[in-house]
């Protein structure tokens, strides 16, 4: 990969994680989630809640795993 490349892609893993995150903190009311993890969110009692926020968990973990071979 080029350097262009490589910095293309941690703009775009930046992006994502903000994302992730903001959505997080919009479903949980708050950023305790950031503290508990994934158990912050099995107290959600809306299951579409519940779920969106498992996606944005699962995306968080995907592009901290990518960031870290970078």
């Amino acid at each position: 990969m080029s350097i262009a490349q490589i910095k293309n892609l941690r703009r775009r893993l930046e992006n994502l994680s903000m994302e992730a995150t903001n959505e997080l903190d919009k479903v949980c009311g708050n950023t305790l989630w950031q503290s508990y993890g994934f158990d912050a969110f099995d107290g959600l009692e809306d299951i579409e809640l519940r779920a969106k926020a498992n996606y944005y968990f699962g995306q968080l973990q995907t592009v901290n795993e990518l960031k870290s071979l970078f």
